[in-house]
């Protein structure tokens, strides 16, 4: 199948393309087009116009700074694999990107249009809800921040409004000393995963955990961020104890049986994966404390 029939521009400048967006003509936004490109071809996205954002200057910035790191929505997904600022301060992020898609994919993907188009077992905005990231959002009246938790409201839902885009996502550094690890399970290479866990932990002058960031995709209509879990790790002190509080993550999931698997295998997955990811992540962490 091929889209149906849309009027296409390449704005040269953010405002211009924000001033299309408002304009109340049903648009939508192009950047890696990874996501959107099947949708059109599927016809289950019309636009009347497609606004094509790669030529716009400064959306591809990777920022450090005191409040974390900030990356533009133009960011590619490969970017993150090979950028050494981004393995340094969020290395959680590193490890998601090799997980997603293929080379090909990686090489176009975008953050913002990951985090735009929110698929619930995509692996960006499973990091965004573990890391707590704020997102940035322009329209032509204004700009404002909005936490990930509070982004991403159902299935490929987001707080997003029509005449607004991601104009970048703040993913806040880890206390040191850290530790993150990322586990998924897929049909196979390169599929979305039927369920993926995101881990970050950081410990205390005790060594025990002092304070947590765990989220699971695929296992529900949007990314979750496992409250319980988080909870049950604080003060933990040893890889047994971290590995236990995996269980409470099925009261922070609900999925649904679908094709792919049945709501019940999805919470086996993903109390087992928690638990690989938890055990990695104070690893890591102990790792990083006793090197100091």
């Amino acid at each position: 199948m091929k889209p149906l029939p849309f009027r296409y521009m390449k704005p040269q400048t953010l405002d211009e393309a924000l001033e299309a967006l408002g304009s109340g003509e049903d648009a939508k936004v192009l950047a890696g087009g990874q996501s959107l490109v099947p949708l059109l071809n599927m016809h289950l996205a019309r636009p009347a116009l497609l606004i094509d954002v790669n030529a716009l200057e400064g959306l591809s910035t990777i920022e450090p700074s005191d409040a974390g790191l900030r990356l533009g929505t133009l960011v590619r997904h490969q970017t993150l694999l090979t950028s050494s600022e981004v393995r340094r301060a969020v290395p959680l992020l590193a490890e998601a990107a090799a997980l997603i898609g293929h080379e090909a994919i990686r090489a176009r993907g975008t953050v913002g249009g990951s985090i735009a188009h929110a698929d619930p077992a995509a692996e960006l905005p499973m990091v965004a809800i573990a890391k707590r990231a704020t997102i940035g959002i322009r329209s032509a009246s204004g700009s404002r921040r909005v936490p990930a938790e509070e982004f991403f409201i159902g299935y490929l839902m987001t707080s997003l409004g029509p005449d607004e885009i991601v104009e970048d996502v703040l993913f806040p550094m880890a206390p040191s000393p850290s530790g993150s690890a990322v586990e998924e399970f897929s049909e196979r290479h390169g599929d979305f995963a039927l369920v993926a866990v995101a881990a970050e932990l950081s410990l205390g002058e005790d060594g025990r955990v002092a304070r947590a960031g765990v989220a699971v995709a695929g296992a529900g209509p949007a990314p979750a961020a496992a409250r319980e879990v988080e909870a049950a790790l604080i003060g933990q002190a040893s890889p047994e104890g971290v590995r236990a509080t995996a269980k409470a993550v099925a009261a922070d999931i609900a999925p649904e049986d679908d094709l792919h698997a049945s709501a019940s295998y999805r919470k086996h997955l993903a109390e087992i994966l928690a638990a690989r990811a938890l055990e990695r992540a104070w690893q890591r962490a102990k790792a990083a404390s006793e090197a100091r």
